[in-house]
């Protein structure tokens, strides 16, 4: 199957700090590209896969789950963790999610959670009428390109496969009753505006993790996909200090 361009994954071979972005729902890797990118050029070690189903077309999303997503980005943890010291894992919105659910599941083998407008909750309605209405409709509109920025586009599905849906309100159940296992620091970056996923799903966030080290900036000129948009360069730089802040902390309590 041809992939869309720009839907190609990415990865680097750096240092020993390694870490694993995951992308959005019907999103693909290029959304978060200009973050890999610049991770790599800082000199770490880069995993950016394509998720099953995504980056094709649509109706490859209708035929994976939770399940298959959750696994690219498990088998691509424990890539890194083979070959690199501290590992860190990030997301947008869904790639959120699925990056808290790795910290909870994989504990030690990962460092700390950077999550930009992570999606936790399905709206109340729709997600009441999925059981039923994804047997009898096959899509719905899609989400990608939430971007203030003018002239910058999301690569992505602009269709939301029903059976997709229903299997990512599964997963967001899973994610909130498993936030209590997060442990490690986490950064959370929200945009102001956000027309994809509420506010109110970063605070339950931040109320549900056990971890002590949480912190969170509230992105001003961005929409939902902030990795493309104006505070860009500012998850970028949040992200370089967590991680040095972090790498640093664990090198000098382990004497080396």
């Amino acid at each position: 199957m041809l992939l869309l361009p720009g839907a190609e994954p990415f990865s680097h071979e750096g240092s020993a700090t390694g870490v694993l972005l995951c992308h959005g729902f019907t999103g693909s890797p290029q959304s978060l590209r200009p973050w890999a990118e610049h991770l790599a050029d800082r000199g770490l070690t880069v995993s950016l896969p394509l998720l099953p189903g995504h980056g094709t077309r649509w109706q490859d999303l209708q035929r994976t789950g939770w399940q298959d997503w959750y696994a690219a980005v498990d088998r691509a943890l424990r890539e890194l963790t083979d070959r690199c010291e501290h590992v860190f894992v990030g997301g947008l919105s869904m790639g959120a999610a699925l990056a808290l659910r790795l910290a909870a599941r994989r504990g030690a083998a990962v460092r700390g959670v950077v999550a930009v407008n992570p999606a936790v909750t399905f709206p109340r309605l729709q997600g009441r009428a999925l059981p039923v209405l994804r047997h009898v409709v096959p899509t719905t509109r899609g989400l990608i390109s939430d971007i203030a920025r003018e002239g910058v586009a999301e690569v992505g599905y602009d269709r939301v496969p029903l059976h997709a849906a229903y299997s990512l309100r599964a997963l967001f159940a899973r994610v909130r009753e498993e936030l209590p296992q997060v442990t490690q620091p986490v950064l959370l970056l929200r945009s102001r505006v956000d027309h994809v996923v509420p506010a109110s799903d970063s605070a339950l966030v931040r109320a549900a993790v056990s971890a002590t080290d949480v912190t969170e900036h509230v992105l001003e000129f961005s929409f939902h996909v902030a990795t493309l948009d104006r505070d860009a360069e500012r998850i970028f730089q949040e992200t370089d200090a967590f991680i040095s802040r972090l790498a640093t902390r664990k090198t000098a309590r382990d004497g080396t």
